[in-house]
């Protein structure tokens, strides 16, 4: 019996010298595995529509704890501005691996429409670094390192707030703080709408640079401390960041 599932390929791994494993977040089932057989053949009517970052629905043989089988996909949207652009493809390539990465470690059913508006968002023509930082915030409470943005983390006041602390993992108020302020309090509250915020409805983004790098910055530090995910494709999206 054939399956009908919406999806979108986060990776692939060859198998043999004409086949291969596609690795798709889909709606329906989460992360799953999916044998393609033929594929890379340049004969293949497959070949095209089954490489890394294709968005569609995926007619599969599924198998329970094995991998399914492709039969057919209908692509939904090829996102022709995203592949246009180099930056542009090294964010995607960068929170792919990171859903990937966040999926394996909580199989939670808002990761797929998350990544999926976020993607959508950076087609449009969106802030790719804000988009990005959207969803790094809004998958920390997936990986179980959440960040404390309604009250100071050291002594439960919801008043004066300065700062956010990547070490603590939350808000500091100005009695708790015990060394230099580290992110502005713009950041502070920007940190705040970023997580709240729902991604279907942005329409525009303005943020200062300053503030968007500085925000960037704590959310690699944080990502660094507590979540224990290292991925090569964040070390080349900043190597292509500071050369475009």
């Amino acid at each position: 019996m054939i399956t009908k599932v919406e999806g979108f390929i986060l990776s692939e791994v060859s198998y043999g010298e004409t086949s291969k494993v596609i690795n798709v977040l889909t709606r329906e089932y989460g992360l799953i595995g999916i044998m393609c057989k033929g594929v890379k053949s340049m004969k293949s009517r497959l070949r095209a529509v089954t490489l890394r970052f294709t968005y569609g629905f995926f007619y599969i043989y599924k198998k329970e704890g094995k991998l399914s089988l492709l039969k057919d996909v209908d692509v939904i949207d090829p996102f022709y501005e995203l592949h246009s652009d180099i930056t542009l493809i090294s964010y995607l390539n960068y929170i792919s691996e990171l859903t990937q990465q966040v999926f394996k470690e909580s199989d939670h059913v808002n990761v797929f429409p998350l990544f999926l508006d976020c993607v959508k968002k950076m087609n449009q023509g969106l802030n790719p670094l804000i988009l990005t930082n959207i969803l790094e915030i809004k998958y920390l409470d997936f990986l179980g390192v959440g960040l404390n943005l309604d009250e100071c983390i050291s002594c439960g006041s919801k008043t004066n707030i300065i700062t956010i602390d990547s070490d603590s993992g939350g808000y500091l108020c100005s009695h708790c703080v015990s060394n230099e302020v580290i992110v502005s309090l713009k950041t502070v509250k920007m940190i705040r709408l970023y997580y709240y915020v729902d991604l279907k409805s942005i329409t525009s983004l303005s943020i200062s640079e300053e503030v968007q790098n500085e925000i960037n910055q704590f959310l690699s530090r944080y990502y660094e401390k507590y979540t224990g995910i290292y991925l090569k494709s964040k070390d080349f999206l900043n190597k292509i960041k500071k050369i475009c």
